[in-house]
């Protein structure tokens, strides 16, 4: 690899660990208006990053513009501007933000390369946001437009643009939590973080990789491939209790569950459809469990890895600790948990999530319009369980889990 290969290579955002930490005097009443929190970046055990975060509360402090300006450096820049000498908010901070209240000011101290990227260091700032600011809170930043501006103010800076900061003076710039707008660019910036990892083919910065195929990668790693097992069986588990107790007859108005949480067309069918639709989430996890690769062989399976994707999603988001136990032992990838490249490789079509549009009732029948143009197959619910390819059916004489 030369110098300029090297110089593009971007910041593996999966080896990044981030450690926040307080830590104060216990009942020290200068604590209860100001809090001073240290934001490290680690890779690989090696410290890489360092912001200050100076989290300012105005209703618990007797005087925030004398308190933030104690901290002296930048939070007294950010006092002098927002607040009164009587600890008040300014007029012009008032009518900066849609309501005026906790001030967060964000200092990135130092930055080893190749971390001093924007996106990256915004995908922190989001976190540090999601953690230490509330829904009325502003979010202070440095602006760096001087020529003396260090590179950390510069990355900064440009972090903050990325996450809708606005110019509040010629020294600061403002998030306000209030807005949507800011969520909206966090959502961004953590997408194109995610991006950056979720390439088949995952070692995207080997010189000797000539892009010979994504063949040469399977589309889940190991470790998504058993969290998507895991929510695969906890799906099953849900889909046998609810056959159990649903006995035979089409579903309810107002009924919910998981079959309830299918598309309408689905309520009609009985029990034994529902059999044949708790199998199918007992089919794939077994796919995964022999290091089959998981690919729906009928409608009814492209439901059960939709629905199984969507709680693997949820798991890795909501229950880490089980997500650690499942993934024990595991080679790490830095695609692991890519669900939205998965769902874009495993599946040849979205066809079937359209039964959820209301506004396309019909369109599952052969004979529609919008089917037939398409090229819409198997989407009537007495065809969810039909092979797409009799070469690649399933053995019928499989049985069910329970009888």
């Amino acid at each position: 690899m030369n110098n300029q290969q090297a110089a593009a290579v971007p910041a593996d955002p999966t080896q990044l660990m981030v450690e926040f930490t307080h830590v104060h005097r216990f009942l020290d009443p200068a604590e209860r208006g100001v809090q001073t929190w240290r934001v490290r970046l680690t890779a690989q055990d090696r410290p890489v990053g360092t912001f200050r975060v100076t989290r300012g509360l105005y209703w618990k402090s007797g005087n925030l513009r004398e308190r933030l300006s104690d901290e002296q450096g930048f939070p007294e820049v950010v006092a002098g501007q927002l607040l009164n000498s009587d600890g008040s908010f300014s007029t012009a901070f008032e009518a900066f933000v849609e309501m005026a209240g906790s001030i967060v000011v964000v200092e990135l101290l130092e930055l080893a390369e190749p971390w001093d990227d924007a996106a990256l260091v915004a995908g922190v700032v989001a976190s540090i946001i999601d953690r230490l600011a509330d829904n009325d809170c502003a979010v202070v930043f440095p602006r760096a437009d001087e020529p003396d501006a260090t590179r950390c103010q510069e990355v900064l800076a440009q972090a903050a643009a990325l996450l809708s900061a606005a110019y509040f003076s010629d020294e600061l710039q403002i998030i306000d939590t209030a807005l949507d707008a800011p969520e909206q660019a966090a959502k961004q910036v953590r997408g194109h973080l995610c991006a950056r990892i979720a390439v088949v083919g995952a070692d995207f910065w080997d010189e000797d990789d000539e892009g010979t195929g994504d063949e040469d990668y399977p589309v889940l790693t190991a470790r998504s491939a058993a969290v998507l097992r895991r929510a695969l069986e906890d799906l099953s588990d849900e889909a046998w209790r609810e056959v159990a107790s649903l006995g035979g007859e089409p579903l309810g108005p107002g009924v919910g569950g998981l079959f309830g949480s299918l598309p309408r067309v689905t309520f009609n069918q009985g029990g034994p459809w529902r059999r044949q639709m708790a199998r199918a989430f007992d089919d794939l996890a077994a796919d995964l469990a022999g290091g089959v690769e998981v690919v729906p062989r009928c409608t009814g399976e492209e439901m059960a890895l939709h629905l199984g994707i969507a709680r693997a999603r949820a798991l890795t988001r909501n229950r880490p600790r089980l997500v650690a136990e499942s993934v024990a032992g595991l080679p790490e990838d830095r695609r692991d948990f890519g669900w939205e490249a998965a769902s874009e490789e495993l599946f040849e079509d979205g066809d079937v999530l359209m039964l959820f549009d209301q506004s396309l009732d019909g369109i599952e029948n052969s004979g529609n319009e919008a089917n037939q143009a398409l090229g819409m197959v198997n989407l009537a619910p007495v065809d969810w369980f039909t092979a797409f390819d009799a070469d690649f059916a399933r053995d019928p004489g499989r049985g069910f889990r329970n009888p």
